[in-house]
């Protein structure tokens, strides 16, 4: 068959005298034996088919509209002109042979002359030699090749070929894969194994495995290299290379290494290529000691080797740059373009600006990619007025920056948060045309996204780019989901995968970072839905399964995130941090605490930010011993001059009230934060010293440190339960006059608080009244409990009413409420009260208590079995209630509540405690509710019993800390009628002869062996 594509049956055989030879065409002395020797030689062989320099304005030739300028058209002899055989014509014009045309393309081919190869199409269409495989091929290649062909004629070529042998597909895999279209050389390869027509050689397998490697298709690279052993090319260096790099860019090092060792005489692309492979996976140290034994191999490194090596650098280090760039001048590579664009990308990586330098004033050569590099490196050490200057340099020096110039510097205006220069470099890509380029377009929409409050601007972009890729995408759902737009967001999404573009991992992590409301949930299943379904290759990728974990934790699920982090094949300190601050912000601080041991036995290194948040999972469960070992962490992992590290330490140390570590742990912050101070304020608030307290505050102001709505919270809470209701008024006041903070309802609530410890109960209501904004259910109920106190029944039956309308399922408004009637004789209301609980399914909310033993935190609740130490903590606790009850009787003149036999689950923390550590040592107990009179008169007597110190932390509503110690009650402070101390010691009867001064140093014998912070101020309940 002759072969007669659309192009080629334009062809014709044009005869010119003979032009000048261009330098991009080949000489072919040797095929002028064919010419005349008598005629003079008009036209050389080349230029009969191909036509002198000038007239080749098209990559093909017609007849119709070419002119010839340099002589007559020749009119083709039937006899002599395609005879097959050399010879000439007469006027000494060539003949032209298949021999002809097969020297003619393939010197053109080892030329590179490709498009002056297409155009011997039509002489090999007129000697009707459609089956030479050679010349077929040939023409194959220079159509893959020449920048006149293109693929879709290469192809229609290829598909009108009467038989294809193993190097015509071989040419149009190579083809594809070289203009990315792995896909179509993938399918080529199938349907020329489902044909049989050929079998593959090397090169066809390595085009297979390119292929794999670029698509990330693990499954069809491993039945590549079956084929490869059962062809017999199982040592192949080609192949072996090409495994080699298909393994590494799988991520398997082990097996890419094991395929490598398998090449008997590595020659330098071998050796190269599995460097880079290490390189490309952050496996920097193997790819040194690799290039170290090539050396050892007497194989010469390259300039691409060099390049790799000193990528590699910017993990390794200076040092090692340095090292790469004397072995590049003493093996004598050349400083070309290349070498010096990679010297000058590692020294800026390093921040060596100035050797940067030097390298680029080096050689006068310079392109766009070495400007680019150089003002990359000033955008990477945030001088961003250098980068500027020298993008103008590059513009004044006559080179015209490119698509990577024009992204870097628009990530640098987002990182200036510069809109004035961000919209200048946009005017410059409209005018270089390259607003419709998709890299600059992904920095265009970033831009727009970090330095513009409104979408328009990455919504107008994005519909400019002409080929949007992943990024493209994922940039324009963070700019969606960063102004909260997530149902737009996740719409984007969607026409994302009908646009046949699949989601990365960073796409996944975007758009699920920015899922905080609840609504979001359904979202965020069916997008976990998706990733299970998905190809492996996302199952192997640790952020997206980190970013599941985050959103599940944030959005309460933790129970969730538990179930995706348990079947995580791998995880890291990321994962750990995610579903510990789940845990925290549901007050899981157990659970939180127990991922310590888990973390650590998978041998992962905490952070700054993991460190920080089981700081606080400690701090909250007054885990004095876990704090105290994760203080030892944070300095042996050098952590522990980190200011959030050392603000936690202060929270821990405050909450586990040892206010005195606390104080000197704040003094070792270089430059304390709002933070720091809060963290200092609310030690010593939560352990009684209000005076230190607002001395801190004063202090804070004294530096210059801007105080915020936490600080001021802190300050209120000092007034409040200090007993300073007018001081706590003067700062509530000063919040919006002095500082511009307006008071939320956060503040209003502890302002109410104030004002019912302080028995201004009607003041309380009418600021209720006169809030800005609508009360809730809480302040409410923190009203009503100030009526409790007060016995103020009137008011309180008014308060509950208005909380049971905004919260009538809050359990702690009923209890209230009924205890209130019970104070006041109205028994029958209480019980309807409590009736109405039942009938209502309303439940009391359970008591908890925890208790840390040896590292680990325990929990036990009221009626709680499920320790196997149960039996023995009831035994003990029937044993100290049967001796606390004979000794009650002693206590009856001033203590008013009976021993009763619940054991409620301070009660059974308190006894594990007893059980499981030494003798004399303190025990710490926290619960979640207020502790009730008959725990207090317990743990008092069992004190002088067990000779032990007693800390239980109270995290009801009052949020108190009480120390038992020698058979007495020691409480940070008084909770009824705080502000009246010496009224209280009056009707304690402990007072002698008027002089506090003297009670207060009783009160400090009493607590002989607490810290001295403890006894500053100390009171008697």
């Amino acid at each position: 068959m002759v072969l007669r594509s659309s192009t080629a049956r334009r062809c014709r055989f044009l005869s010119f005298s003979r032009p000048q030879v261009r330098g991009s065409v080949p000489r072919f002395d040797v095929l002028w034996k064919y010419s005349t020797a008598a005629a003079p030689p008009a036209a050389s062989p080349t230029d009969c088919l191909l036509g002198s320099a000038s007239s080749l304005s098209s990559p093909f030739l017609s007849s119709r509209t070419h002119r010839n300028v340099h002589g007559p058209l020749r009119a083709p002899s039937r006899h002599s002109y395609f005879t097959g055989e050399p010879g000439r014509r007469p006027g000494g014009v060539a003949v032209v042979s298949e021999e002809l045309c097969q020297r003619l393309l393939s010197e053109c081919n080892k030329a590179s002359s490709f498009d002056e190869g297409i155009c011997i199409h039509g002489p090999v269409i007129k000697l009707g030699v459609g089956d030479n495989s050679f010349l077929n091929n040939n023409l194959l290649s220079a159509y893959c090749k020449g920048r006149r062909g293109s693929l879709t004629e290469a192809r229609k070529l290829f598909e009108e070929l009467d038989s294809r042998d193993v190097v015509s597909w071989t040419t149009m895999m190579s083809a594809y894969v070289r203009a990315r279209q792995e896909e179509e050389a993938l399918a080529l390869f199938g349907r020329m194994l489902l044909l049989g027509s050929a079998v593959p050689n090397e090169f066809t397998l390595s085009c297979v495995l390119r292929s794999c490697s670029a698509l990330g298709r693990f499954s069809p690279g491993v039945r590549t290299h079956a084929r490869v052993v059962k062809y017999g090319f199982d040592y192949n260096p080609i192949l072996l290379s090409a495994l080699t790099d298909f393994y590494s860019k799988s991520g398997m090092l082990e097996e890419a290494l094991q395929v490598f060792s398998e090449i008997d005489e590595g020659d330098t692309v071998s050796w190269t290529t599995m460097i880079s492979s290490l390189v490309e996976a952050q496996e920097c140290i193997p790819a040194v000691q690799l290039y170290v034994r090539m050396v050892e191999h007497d194989i010469m490194p390259n300039e691409f080797t060099f390049v790799k090596l000193l990528s590699a650098s910017g993990s390794l280090g200076l040092r090692f740059g340095e090292v790469f760039h004397a072995h590049l001048i003493l093996w004598g590579a050349q400083l070309n373009l290349i070498l010096k664009t990679a010297l000058v990308e590692m020294y800026t990586i390093c921040g060596k600006m100035e050797d940067a330098l030097k390298v680029f004033h080096q050689t006068p050569e310079c392109d766009a990619t070495l400007w680019t590099a150089l003002i990359s490196g000033y955008i990477h050490a945030l001088d961003f007025k250098e980068a500027v200057g020298r993008f103008r340099d590059m513009e004044d020096a006559g080179i015209s920056p490119v698509s990577f110039t024009y992204a870097g510097m628009l990530s640098a205006c987002s990182v200036m948060a510069s809109p004035d220069l961000g919209q200048q470099i946009h005017s410059r890509v409209v005018k270089a045309g390259l607003e419709h380029n998709t890299s600059v377009g992904n920095a265009l929409i970033d831009m727009y996204r970090k330095c513009f409050s409104s979408l328009r601007g990455p919504r107008l972009v994005f519909k400019g780019i002409t080929t949007p890729n992943v990024v493209t995408w994922t940039v324009l759902i963070a700019a969606l989901t960063q102004h909260q737009q997530n149902e737009e967001a996740f719409s984007t999404l969607t026409e994302m995968r009908l646009a046949q573009v699949q989601p990365n991992s960073f796409t996944l992590s975007t758009i699920l970072k920015g899922c905080e409301s609840i609504d979001t949930l359904v979202h965020v299943v069916k997008l976990h839905a998706y990733v299970l379904k998905t190809e492996d290759r996302y199952r192997f990728e640790l952020t997206v399964w980190n970013s599941f974990v985050d959103a599940y934790a944030r959005l309460g699920k933790v129970d969730d995130a538990r179930k995706v982090f348990d079947m995580m094949p791998h995880r890291d300190v990321i994962t750990y941090t995610s579903i510990a601050k789940g845990y925290n912000k549901l007050g899981l601080h157990h659970k939180a605490v127990g991922l310590i041991i888990h973390m650590h036995d998978e041998e992962l290194k905490m952070d700054s930010f993991s460190l920080t948040c089981f700081l606080s999972a400690s701090a909250s469960l007054t885990a004095l011993e876990s704090g105290r070992q994760l203080h030892c962490y944070s300095i042996k992992s050098g952590l522990d001059m980190k200011t959030s590290v050392l603000n936690a330490l202060v929270d821990v140390y405050g909450k586990c009230g040892i206010v005195k570590e606390a104080h000197s742990t704040f003094q070792l912050i270089p430059e304390p934060n709002d933070v720091s101070w809060n963290s200092l304020i609310y030690a010593f608030a939560s352990n009684s010293m209000f005076s230190d307290a607002l001395s801190a505050f004063e202090n804070m102001r004294f530096v210059g440190t801007q105080p915020d709505g936490i600080t001021f919270l802190l300050v209120l809470y000092a007034c409040s339960h200090g007993g300073l209701a007018d001081l706590g008024l003067d700062y509530f006041n000063s919040m919006k006059e002095l500082y511009g903070i307006s008071p939320q309802l956060d503040h209003y609530v502890c302002l109410i608080d104030l004002l019912g410890r302080a028995g201004r109960l009607e003041k309380a209501a009418s600021v209720i009244e006169e809030m800005p904004f609508e009360p809730d259910a809480l302040i409410y109920k923190t009203l009503l409990g100030s009526c409790k106190l007060r016995g103020n029944l009137t008011l309180g039956e008014y308060i509950a009413r208005c909380a049971l309308e905004l919260d009538p399922s809050d359990p702690a408004i009923y209890v209230l409420l009924s205890s209130m009637y019970d104070d006041a004789g109205k028994v029958a209301h209480g019980k309807e009260i409590r009736r109405m609980m039942r009938d209502r399914g309303i439940q009391k909310y359970p008591g908890q208590s925890w208790i840390e033993v040896r590292g680990k935190v325990y929990v036990f609740t009221a009626g709680d079995t499920s320790n196997p130490q149960i039996d023995s903590i009831h035994k003990l606790i029937e044993n100290l209630e049967s001796k606390v009850s004979k000794r009650n009787t002693e206590h009856s003149t001033h203590m008013h509540y009976a021993v009763g036999p619940a054991h409620h689950s301070e009660k059974l923390a308190f006894a594990f405690g007893l059980l499981n550590t030494p003798p004399g040592a303190p025990i710490r107990v926290i619960k979640n509710l207020r502790i009730c009179n008959d725990c207090h008169t317990f743990m008092e007597l069992a004190s002088t019993l067990v000779n032990r110190e007693i800390i239980v932390r109270d995290d009801g509503e009052t949020k108190d800390l009480w120390f038992y110690m020698n058979g007495t009650l020691i409480t940070l402070f008084l909770y009824k009628k705080c502000d009246i101390m010496e009224d209280a010691l009056k009707r304690d009867g402990r007072r002698e002869d008027g002089d506090f001064a003297k009670i207060a140093v009783r009160l400090k014998k009493l607590s002989y062996g607490l810290s001295a912070d403890h006894c500053n101020l100390a009171v008697v309940a």
